[in-house]
């Protein structure tokens, strides 16, 4: 499978416009990204196979890896965003893709004006980065694009990202999940399977992996539904839907299964560079600027305890609790009051 892979990565696709599907196909990007996009090599933008944007906030001097890296192009994006104080590594199995990557080391050094490279790249398996030498407790981030639905053993992918993000570092990702799960014989397709189709991970059975992997609490930060435009590769997947879908995983000891209420909240200071107006932690909590946000337990914690501390103000602690956090779950499990005239009966 492995193999497949490579050969359809390293020899069967020359640039993005040799894809038979949209899967994995770049999103828009936001204008504050685009300036850096601008100065990136032609040769790192035209093999380029991402799904999803992978440039989560505040990264100035962060020390960040890149899963599945290919031709450089997330990797020497990131590099400018970190600055010449961050590192950003890469780890890539496509030999030609990793030379694409390496040939434009000075030319993008040269672009943004370090006196060195702070880029890294490594040929290696996304499920063995012990082999590679990336020590525990090493990386603040960890991104990855469209990369992992490649993976034959995605519970090794995300007990490796794990041990080597720092506590309170981030997996912040973009990749190809299904609305079921696929039949077993469709991941003998090369094509299905280098297209991102049938290796992708029925999203449920994801989230039920993030977990086990330690990461408690997957945040969905966007989304969006995948067209299958070529008739023959929608026939043999028909009748599933695939999605593109972005999330963050916290390395937090500790965080709740449920969403908790603590009787906490936030206020956002409008500090992160590019919003000013609002901060997205998730698709479910965008945080007005200078407004007071209730918030759970968990949440709290992920940016209490994260690198996006300063640039908010707690309210709040771990005192008291007054049960579910309000629209995250049912405040009551029960049909029946435990109170009154209904109270003692057994059904």
């Amino acid at each position: 499978m492995l193999d497949d892979v490579k050969d359809y990565y390293g020899k069967q696709l020359q640039s993005s416009s040799d894809l038979q599907t949209d899967a994995c196909c770049d999103v828009a990007p936001p204008d504050w990204l685009k300036p850096v996009l601008s100065r990136l090599h032609p040769e790192t933008l035209s093999r380029y196979y991402g799904c999803g944007l992978v440039a989560p906030q505040v990264l100035e001097g962060m020390r960040i890896l890149d899963l599945g890296s290919g031709s450089g192009r997330d990797v020497y994006a990131l590099s400018a965003l970190v600055g010449e104080q961050g590192f950003v590594v890469g780890v890539d199995m496509t030999a030609e893709q990793l030379a694409v990557a390496r040939k434009h080391q000075d030319y993008h050094r040269e672009q943004f004006g370090y006196q060195k490279s702070n880029v890294e790249f490594l040929e290696g398996y996304i499920e063995k980065l012990d082999e590679l030498g990336l020590q525990d407790n090493s990386f603040d981030i960890v991104i990855s694009n469209c990369v992992i639905n490649l993976s034959p053993d995605k519970d090794a992918v995300l007990r490796e990202v794990h041990r080597v993000l720092k506590p309170g570092g981030e997996f912040y990702f973009s990749d190809v999940y299904a609305d079921r799960r696929l039949p077993a014989h469709l991941a003998s397709d090369p094509v299905l399977y280098g297209e991102c189709l049938s290796g992708a991970l029925y999203w449920n059975d994801f989230l039920s992996l993030a977990k086990r992997s330690g990461f408690v609490d997957p945040r969905l930060v966007e989304d969006r539904p995948l067209a299958i435009n070529n008739a023959d590769i929608a026939s043999k997947v028909s009748p599933a839907k695939f999605f593109s879908a972005t999330y963050r995983l916290f390395k937090l000891d500790g965080l709740e299964p449920s969403c908790e209420d603590y009787g906490q909240a936030v206020v956002y200071r409008g500090t992160v560079t590019g919003q000013p107006s609002v901060f997205e932690l998730d698709s479910h909590h965008v945080i007005e600027t200078g407004r007071v946000f209730p918030v759970c337990g968990n949440s709290f914690r992920m940016l209490k305890e994260s690198r996006f501390a300063p640039h908010f103000d707690f309210i709040g602690s771990f005192d008291r609790h007054y049960g579910i956090f309000p629209g995250c779950g049912e405040l009551l499990p029960f049909s029946r009051s435990a109170t009154g005239a209904e109270a003692g009966g057994c059904c």
